[in-house]
């Protein structure tokens, strides 16, 4: 690796304006661009005190051998610059972004000579107006041949079009009114760009117009007996009305604005957005972010706005976008926005009303996409089997960790502790196995004595299964890797109390949440897994299940004691008479304030336990 000190530019060569810098690798490939307002305020910060910088950014300064920058005028001009950069050299530092689909459009090819209606997908093109993206191919297929019965315009390739008219007959389509025909002259080229403009004006929201003149013309139609134009005038305006009921109405008002929400974890994000046009969503899209722990929530709102809006047509970008969190540097992105839509743009968080209800709506699908993201990486065999490899190989175990157990301490100021332990075989949940520990007495002093109280009871019964003559197979089973969640203190806690049991077959490790650093025991330095590694991933996974567990038991636990009364501790009194007491006086106070007498008119108290009641409630 690189000494930074060797490549790093004299101070005063820096300029002190706006721009775009791009460090390269020895074989000169860029490996990471960034913008700044001030070139040298920013550069500066990598050469400083590179022990100070996070851990990727580190590596990246170490693995680059030049800098080199670009001065441009204005902000706007240098976030654009970057983004152009980031395209063209795909940076293996930068941030990437992922569609976690490829998303079907209806486009228009409005520039033709005749105007041709088709599904695509991948790359826009200059010259053609695109409607969506649509969540599933079937949708926009539907809304297609509901609007061809309004508007039949073109749909067929240009070889069949070509064909048709040379041979002067019209394609099937044509035959069933499906398409005006103008291959073969049954519409003249004017007229069928006519229906082009009416199909786009319909999917750009102006549908009011549409449908209420061929209700009048049918109206019209039927008063002049001509039935037949009436009953296609009907079936044209059902198939309109159809289309805008597959468009939900979110907005009581006809706004016209593209809503995004963010959700992040430690290694990734997802992104989602709502296409909101005349109050209903249009179109719906989303991507999956390799996340980078030096980018904040409101640098990711700027980059994922930027890539949602590059090589976008004008009309396509709303007056109005709603997001989740404030995009950093908001004036310049504002700015770039505004010059590429030609009139202003702007950019807020909806703080109340159907507006935050149709973010919160956006939010749902952002963390729904993660998970099943999440669920289909880790159901893949070969991508399991290839984080159990890496996970052997990056810790130096002696066997494949098929079987790995995670525990988990969780408590509210040392009270109700808790802990969970979480079982992976093979890489997925055995929840068959998972299991809960209430923690008391010296055990809850803190969470090293909770770990080692955790641990020791866990392999005790590992232990008495070993010679018992009906094994427990849910405990008798060896984990090849205990993981526990903390670093050191806790991964020593946790292998005192194996050795204490004479187990010296099991490896132990910790993740701390922190940097993701995974701990070995007798180690002062932490194990760094490759940030997107699957190993790692399914650490994390693994970490996070054991938390999610801990904390609902835990819950649990303080929902419980939140809830308990001085009847809970009486001898004799069970849930049931407890339940009959409070029902019959109404409160714990009341049950106090009665005679032992009263105290008997309640079914299942008797003279006895009265007494007893009464003076346990009197002390």
């Amino acid at each position: 690796m690189a000494d930074p000190a060797s490549y790093r530019p004299a101070t005063g060569s820096i300029p002190t304006s706006a721009g775009v810098y791009k460090f390269r690798d020895p074989d000169r490939r860029v490996i990471y661009v960034g913008k700044a307002k001030n070139l040298r305020n920013r550069l500066n910060s990598y050469f400083s005190n590179p022990v100070q910088l996070h851990q990727r950014t580190s590596t990246m300064v170490h693995t680059a051998v030049s800098v080199e920058w670009t001065v441009v005028d204005t902000e706007v001009e240098a976030l654009q610059l970057e983004w152009t950069w980031i395209n063209e050299f795909n940076p293996r530092f930068n941030v990437m972004f992922r569609d976690d689909k490829s998303y079907p459009y209806l486009a228009i090819t409005m520039n033709d000579e005749v105007p041709r209606a088709f599904i695509t997908r991948g790359r826009r093109r200059k010259g053609i107006k695109y409607f969506g993206p649509f969540a599933q191919v079937w949708a926009i297929k539907d809304t297609l041949d509901l609007l061809l019965r309004a508007f039949p315009m073109r749909t067929c390739t240009a070889g069949v079009y070509r064909r048709a008219v040379r041979s002067g007959r019209p394609c099937l389509l044509g035959y069933i009114d499906k398409c005006a025909a103008p291959c073969v002259g049954d519409i003249s080229v004017e007229d069928h760009k006519d229906l082009a403009r009416s199909i786009s004006d319909f999917m750009s929201g102006n549908t009011g117009r549409f449908i209420s003149y061929r209700q009048k013309e049918m109206a019209t139609a039927s008063e002049e007996l001509d039935y037949e134009r009436a009953a296609r005038l009907r079936d044209e305006v059902a198939a309109l009305q159809k289309v805008l009921d597959k468009s939900a109405v979110v907005l009581s008002v006809n706004a016209d604005c593209d809503v995004f929400a963010l959700v992040t974890e430690e290694l990734e994000a997802s992104v989602q957005v709502f296409h909101v046009r005349q109050g209903r969503i249009r179109g719906q899209r989303g991507w999956i972010i390799e996340r980078s722990d030096d980018h904040t929530p409101a640098e990711l709102t700027t980059d994922y706005l930027r890539q949602a809006y590059t090589g976008l047509d004008a009309e396509a970008i709303p007056r109005e976008i709603l997001v989740d969190t404030v995009p950093a540097d908001i004036a310049s992105l504002e700015s770039w926005l505004s010059e590429r839509r030609g009139s202003r743009v702007t950019v807020r968080v909806p703080e109340r009303g159907e507006k935050k209800a149709v973010l919160e709506t956006v939010t749902k699908n952002a963390k729904e996409a993660l998970l099943q993201h999440k669920l289909k990486r880790s159901s893949d065999l070969t991508t399991r089997s290839t984080a159990l490899k890496e996970i052997q190989e990056h810790l130096s175990l002696p066997e494949a960790p098929l079987r790995i157990e995670c525990i988990d301490i969780s408590h509210t100021q040392g009270s109700n502790v808790v802990a969970s332990l979480v079982v992976f075989e093979d890489g997925l949940v055995k929840k068959r196995d998972y299991r809960h520990f209430a923690i008391h007495g010296e055990a809850a002093a803190d969470d090293t004595a909770s770990m080692y109280d955790v641990v020791s009871r866990r392999f005790s019964r590992y232990l008495e299964q070993l010679v018992s003559e009906e094994p427990d197979e849910r405990f008798g089973y060896r984990p090849s890797l205990l993981v526990v969640d903390g670093a050191g203190p806790q991964v020593a806690a946790a292998t005192r109390a194996l050795h204490d049991l004479g187990i010296v077959d099991i490896s132990v490790v910790g993740l701390a949440k922190r940097l993701e650093e995974v701990w070995m025991p007798d180690d002062p330095f932490p194990v760094i897994l490759p940030r997107n590694s699957e190993g790692l991933f399914l650490m994390q996974r693994l970490r996070d299940e054991a938390h999610r567990f801990a904390i609902s038991y835990h819950r649990s636990k303080r929902a419980k004691a939140m809830t308990s009364s001085v009847l809970d501790d009486i001898s004799g009194l069970g849930e049931s008479k407890r339940t009959a007491l409070l029902r019959h006086f109404g409160s714990v106070k009341k049950v106090r304030a009665a005679s032992v007498e009263e105290l008997c008119e309640v079914q299942g108290i008797g003279p006895a336990l009265a007494e007893k009641v009464a003076a346990a409630l009197a002390d």
